[in-house]
């Protein structure tokens, strides 16, 4: 007999995967909070490394360059030794890459330790997504997901708050940015603690032919009725996909994986055209050349990061009302009017607090729609589009690229605010936008409420493959 819902051993199952997505996304955390650092971190080490612009651009992108391998090489891993062996791995890098950081004694030793930090920066940012896509029910695979990224842009917050906190109250005292670092070893202890006692993703297990382990892992976190049904989903589609067991880059001289491939680099480019790691990374400097001074653009910094958080929540309390497609567009449309703006208002007003005030506004503005629909849309997204036998590498890929785009913004963004200023840089970004807007309204499809084998029907659908499992048309609607 199957338990009510409300039922102890519906609640059981609902506590452990909760448990599950708690645990795990430490590791969105700690993205956060390692990415966000450097935005109050770095005035100070400029003074203590003394570092010069192109030095200041490469300590801050040097990161995202190894986040672009990590993400390759750490999905390829995943699925090669298993997610949750893979987030163990990464929890370790984590704290070295933090030590190595916080003791760094030149600039050389920081930029490389800031690239083994981004490898696992990179990893994480496609492992805890697709651990997290396949451990949830489809129904709740959405609002599941997306916990990473209210994970990510809470780790944000929290570096921005300690940095204000820090750089105020100790500004004046030698390396108070290496305070500022140290403190992101706790959670990757936490992280690496923690997933030694989580189940292994029932997706790769089976994918693996271990169809026992991933039947239990699927007891321990639905209802037995709701895990027998969906082991019976997985498994089928497993045995679909065991000839192959992991895909190649040869796999995409087939038309329907190839178009997924196409989707969701598209994806990870529209994410980050849009300039929003401009602000995450330089918003304090943005800040104080609008107006502010250092110290207080650092407290100011903490309302992009309040409203990163508060956007996510909406965010993710919409991904279960509206659909993916849709809020991505809309997203797409609220940061590209706000860039818009933020060019128009810093040619027109005069410096001072003032123009600082609606620099800040208009930042906090353009954040709502990124954190509130895009972000988390293109996570969920790029761990729900590809096949099994392509997750790991599609979403390796994908990330890839994602963060190489990240990597060239950082990087450029200094070189690029000071060769034509701050007006005509939004400009360029506001102008990016609109390609993103296009390329979501005319390639990106719907996926809510489908189940991941669903999804990866509807693709073969598209292409004309005939498969035995459901309809094609509950697979998703057309893609425009």
């Amino acid at each position: 007999m199957t338990a009510a819902p409300s039922g102890k051993a519906d609640l059981k199952h609902n506590r452990a995967l909760r448990t599950v997505t708690i645990i795990s996304t430490f590791g969105g955390l700690l993205f956060g909070y390692d990415t966000g650092v450097i935005n109050g971190a770095l005035p100070y080490m400029q003074e203590d490394l003394g570092l010069t612009p192109l030095a200041e651009g490469m300590v801050t992108s040097s990161l995202l360059f190894g986040a672009a391998f990590g993400a390759l090489f750490g999905g390829r891993l995943a699925d090669r030794n298993g997610r949750r062996k893979m987030i163990m791995v990464l929890a370790v890098i984590f704290l070295v890459g933090t030590l190595s950081c916080t003791l760094a004694p030149s600039t050389e030793f920081m930029v490389a330790a800031r690239f083994i930090l981004g490898l696992a920066v990179g990893g994480a940012s496609v492992t805890v997504p697709v651990y997290l896509a396949e451990v949830s029910p489809s129904a709740r695979r959405g609002r599941i997901v997306t916990q990473n990224e209210l994970m990510i842009v809470t780790g944000q917050l929290l570096a921005f708050i300690f940095n204000a906190y820090l750089g105020n109250t100790f500004g004046e005292a030698g390396g108070i940015w290496r305070w500022m670092l140290v403190i992101a070893t706790l959670p990757a202890v936490a992280l690496w603690i923690g997933m030694a006692f989580m189940p292994e993703s029932p997706r790769w297990l089976a994918s693996m032919g271990s169809f026992g382990e991933a039947l239990g892992v699927l007891q321990r976190i639905r209802s037995k009725a709701e895990a027998t049904a969906e082991f019976e989903e997985v498994k089928a589609m497993a045995v679909e996909d065991y000839k192959s067991k992991m895909g190649s880059w040869k796999d995409l001289q087939v038309p329907w994986l190839r178009r997924i491939f196409f989707v969701g680099v598209g994806l990870a480019v529209i994410q980050q055209i849009t300039g929003v790691n401009s602000i995450m990374y330089y918003g304090t400097q943005i800040l104080a050349d609008a107006g502010f001074g250092r110290e207080a653009a650092l407290s100011a910094n903490i309302a992009n990061g309040v409203i990163s958080v508060l956007a996510t929540f909406a965010g993710i309390w919409l991904l279960g009302k509206v659909g993916r497609r849709r809020m991505l567009i809309t997203g797409q449309i609220g940061t590209t009017s706000a860039l818009l703006l933020i060019g128009l208002f810093s040619l027109v007003l005069p410096e001072g607090t003032g123009r600082g005030y609606v620099i800040l506004a208009l930042t906090v503005t353009f954040l709502a729609f990124q954190q509130g629909a895009i972000s988390p849309v293109t996570w969920l997204m790029l761990s729900e589009i590809f096949p099994l036998k392509l997750r790991g590498l599609g979403m390796g890929a994908s990330a890839f690229v994602l963060w190489i785009v990240n990597f060239l913004i950082g990087f450029g963004f200094p070189q690029l605010l000071a060769a034509i200023g701050i007006s005509n840089t939004f400009f360029v970004f506001a102008v990016l936008g609109v390609g993103a807007i296009l390329f979501a309204a005319k390639y990106v499809p719907e996926t809510k409420d489908k189940s991941l084998e669903d999804v990866e029907h509807y693709f073969k659908h598209q292409a004309g493959v005939v498969t035995e499992a459901k309809a094609p048309a509950e697979a998703g609607s057309p893609v425009r």
